[in-house]
């Protein structure tokens, strides 16, 4: 099938414009298990018979699980996949839990320990997943970039860092891709916020556009709430979200307006709640690409009605204006 695509400069080639999240295939909102697996690859070849080519997993989801899920379903296609290290997360048994190590020699571990997760020789986007605040950015960027001089990687990226930070790695090696949240009730990137360490992030979309980078948007739905069906109450003891203050009592119900305001414009477009809020991320430059996660293909498909929805400059000064979020996102 044939989709509308976004250039990855780095890597010399198009992508679909709207690319698979994985985490959630087999970690954060489940477990890794049979039923996962068997989920996450049903998912995986929908997404590629979809045209989707841009594939997104990391080391620390269930501990290199999810990359192993990913690698079998993805082996012997042209997909992109991205992966990421710096961060080590548990393997199941439990709501995630994180913990960061930036050190070159944990990431050249890493790197090869995804390699062979994924199956692959040369892992084509490599994130630097969080700075870790006890290691130079500068050692971190550098161990990665002898990775790429090694030939086990393509192209570098980092995630959820300032501008200042980004321009700091550039000067040493250059960073091809950045990944951070972006959503209509998460506009850090946007320069209106700061990071998850509470340092101010700057426009860092502008700031990749730019410089010849992607800017590739994580919970471009404000994981599921801004769909408006995602039910709490129904969620297992294991996800991520039952922890997180947007999802929670009275903020919840404030940050209903949000959802609200997307679901006029949506009405206007007959359209769904999802694909206007991913069309307006999708709004906000050519560079863009977010990765909304899902395993269920009714939803997936939702997602891709994005790309079809053309929002008039009225509908984006309607979302732009929507009210700010209730509720740290962590």
């Amino acid at each position: 099938m044939s989709i509308t695509t976004r250039d990855i400069p780095a890597l010399g080639r198009n992508v679909g414009a709207i690319g698979l999240g994985c985490m959630g295939i087999s970690w954060a909102y489940t477990g890794a298990d049979t039923s996962s697996d068997t989920a996450g690859a049903h998912i995986l070849a929908h997404a590629l018979a979809s045209g989707i080519d841009f594939f997104d997993t990391s080391d620390a989801y269930a501990a290199g699980h999810n990359e192993r899920v990913v690698g079998r379903a993805l082996a012997g296609t042209n997909a992109v996949i991205a992966t990421k290290a710096g961060l080590i997360g548990n393997a199941d048994g439990g709501a995630p839990v994180l913990s960061r190590n930036g050190t070159p020699e944990h990431l050249t571990r890493a790197c090869d320990a995804s390699l062979r997760n994924l199956g692959v020789d040369t892992i084509d986007l490599y994130y630097l997943h969080r700075v870790d605040d006890q290691v130079p950015i500068e050692d971190s960027w550098g161990a990665l970039s002898e990775l790429v001089a090694a030939g086990k990687v393509r192209a570098l990226g980092l995630s959820e860092v300032t501008v200042e930070q980004a321009r700091v790695a550039h000067s040493i090696h250059p960073v091809s891709a950045v990944q951070s949240e972006l959503s209509l009730w998460t506009r850090n990137a946007l320069g209106q916020g700061t990071t998850h360490d509470g340092e101010p992030v700057g426009n860092i979309v502008e700031w990749t556009g730019e410089n010849d980078a992607v800017f590739v948007p994580f919970s471009p739905l404000g994981r599921g709430f801004l769909t408006g069906s995602l039910d709490t109450s129904a969620l297992p003891a294991t996800d991520m979200r039952l922890a997180l203050p947007r999802f929670s009592g009275a903020a919840a119900e404030q940050n209903r307006s949000i959802v609200e305001v997307v679901s006029a414009v949506a009405s206007r477009h007959d359209s769904t709640r999802a694909a206007v809020a991913l069309a307006w991320v999708l709004a906000q430059g050519p560079h863009v690409i977010p990765i909304p996660g899902t395993t269920n293909i009714e939803h997936f498909d939702s997602n891709l009605a994005a790309l079809e929805l053309q929002l008039t400059a009225e509908d984006l000064t309607v979302l732009d204006g929507a009210p700010a979020a209730v509720g740290t996102r962590y």
